[in-house]
């Protein structure tokens, strides 16, 4: 079986446990919408938070939307100079074989900037 990712990114605006669990949920709901998938279909789930969200661990949200049996692993971002604050990224893995003009990557408010080349795909 083939499978394929799905990246998603969303900035949270105080590092407070319900603003990253919220943001987080919107944004893999919106992922999952997007993309018509199934939680069934998802092999697994890369989360990273930047340095300066640590009040909770993102997958604690995936958790609490029932993806119990789907394998999460977070991580923290590199802190980079300059870079995003506040901002939780997502690499989905999904089982299936769409090609990568058929996946709808969602990237909410500042966090368009992380990947300009997909505008088109880019979710407010």
């Amino acid at each position: 079986m083939s499978y394929y990712g799905i990246r998603g990114a969303i900035d949270v605006p105080h590092n407070e446990i319900e603003e990253i669990l919220n943001a987080t949920r919107t944004l893999l709901t919106r992922m999952i919408a997007e993309n018509a998938i199934h939680v069934e279909e998802i092999a697994s789930v890369l989360f990273s938070a930047t340095p300066d969200l640590d009040a909770v661990a993102p997958a604690k949200a995936a958790r609490e939307l029932g993806w119990t049996k789907t394998p999460l692993l977070c991580v923290q971002e590199m802190n980079v100079r300059g870079s995003l604050p506040r901002c939780v990224r997502v690499l989905m893995h999904v089982n299936g074989d769409r090609t990568p003009d058929e996946v709808r990557h969602v990237y909410f408010g500042a966090t368009r900037s992380l990947r300009p080349d997909w505008a088109k795909e880019v979710v407010t």
